[in-house]
């Protein structure tokens, strides 16, 4: 899986992002240790205190548990991945509402267009 930075935003912040999209993907599935810091900072080509910011904030949020002998590892909490997983639905489902307000259309206009886009 390819990381995709850019200038626009911190780029810890965008390793984040990326990191929790993968957990909650699979990618890195509950309870798997995740490579290190400096493996994941070497893949992303980053500076290892950069990504040691970004899983900082993962710890943060419950999606990882840092053991000093073991390493971090993905939480097996199914309540803090859900509730992440709605998280970032409900942010995603409100990009697409103001994008479709900018084209004219509104909420309800918005959701027929989905709707017909899951009989297609």
């Amino acid at each position: 899986m390819d990381w995709r930075l850019d200038d626009s935003r911190p780029i810890w912040l965008q390793l984040q992002e990326q990191l929790t999209r993968r957990i909650l993907s699979g990618h890195y599935p509950p309870g798997e240790k995740l490579p290190t810091v400096r493996e994941l900072a070497a893949e992303a080509g980053v500076n290892p205190n950069t990504m040691q910011r970004a899983l900082a904030a993962l710890d943060a949020e419950g999606l990882t548990i840092t053991n000093r002998t073991t390493g971090r590892v993905v939480t097996k909490d199914e309540a803090v991945l859900e509730g992440m997983r709605a998280c970032l639905a409900r942010g995603i489902i409100e990009q697409f509402y103001e994008s479709a307000a900018e084209l004219g259309y509104t909420k309800e206009q918005a959701l027929e267009l989905l709707k017909r886009r899951q009989n297609l």
